[in-house]
């Protein structure tokens, strides 16, 4: 299934969609047309776990003519929105998890040329998320170095505490579409969230897929276009460290809750990687899909 927050004008509430065929079926009404009480919030879907999911899937194979009355809107009709519009804690980060982007930071950022042997970990604020059409802002004030990152996101469905790798995909509520911007020039002290945690910073969307359309991660294409043209084009399976062991990383350590956010690192390509090196500037569009999940497209806007 295909979930998306959306809403019908300016002034409507975030409502909980479904995507069936060229439609966003209103999720919390169809469970009022069918007589079964269901969220009308992502994250309120995420807390309830399979059962609401379940729930929801039996409702679509069974959807009746008179169910969709009121509860069915056209694509075209509403406006997408981050799929979690606001997560309730930071985004974990993955830096450095794609081999020759190892590489080509090594060259360009004075990170370490060796590959990493564990994880390397950053964060990004919740104020950080927008959604799909929604501009990236750039500050020439703060930054002359904003560079894009295309990447697979991984929304947490369940508590994670000490999983083990072979079980981590369990706690998966789904999978979205995250660009991680960056703004090169204002690394602090080797700290990055500065640099990666500016507003509008995490374009993400324009859905959730949930696990039984994407039952392997690793096998996902992902490119990213610069006013059209193509500057990333990978595939997941190139991660130095799978989806799998970056959940069961994290929870060592850290309890990984459900909405949690994990955008798992980018490939090569990147602005600050191209010689000459490359940078975004107001009047740019980024576009960036990961296969099976969706696009996302940005206009570039001074701010």
């Amino acid at each position: 299934m295909r979930f998306v927050t959306y809403r019908t004008d300016v002034e409507a509430e975030a409502r909980l969609g479904v995507i069936v065929d060229d439609d966003v079926i209103d999720v919390a009404l169809l469970g009022e047309r069918a007589g079964v009480p269901l969220p009308s919030r992502m994250l309120d879907l995420i807390d309830l776990g399979r059962p609401a999911t379940d729930a929801i899937r039996d409702l679509l194979h069974g959807l009746q003519p008179h169910w969709r009355v009121g509860a069915a809107r056209p694509l075209t009709d509403i406006t997408l929105l981050a799929p979690i519009p606001r997560p309730r804690k930071n985004i974990f980060g993955i830096g450095l998890n794609y081999v020759e982007h190892v590489a080509e930071s090594a060259t360009s950022l004075d990170t370490a040329k060796d590959l990493p042997k564990q994880p390397v970990l950053f964060s990004k604020p919740p104020t950080t998320v927008i959604g799909p059409g929604q501009p990236v802002v750039h500050r020439g004030d703060i930054t002359q170095q904003l560079d894009w990152e295309v990447e697979l996101a991984v929304v947490i469905g369940s508590v994670v505490r000490r999983v083990a790798p072979e079980d981590a995909l369990k706690h998966v509520f789904g999978y979205t579409v995250c660009i991680d911007m960056s703004a090169r020039d204002c690394r602090r002290a080797g700290q990055w969230i500065y640099s990666k945690g500016q507003d509008s910073y995490a374009p993400m969307g324009p859905c959730i897929v949930t696990p039984d359309e994407i039952p392997d991660p690793q096998i996902l294409d992902l490119w990213l276009t610069v006013n059209g043209v193509e500057k990333q084009r990978s595939n997941t399976r190139h991660m130095l460290f799978k989806v799998d062991y970056l959940i069961s990383d994290i929870s060592q350590g850290i309890t990984l809750e459900p909405g949690d956010i994990i955008a798992t690192g980018t490939p090569e390509g990147v602005g600050a990687g191209r010689s000459p090196q490359e940078w975004l500037w107001p009047g740019d569009v980024i576009e960036a899909e990961v296969a099976g999940i969706g696009k996302l497209r940005h206009p570039v806007v001074a701010g």
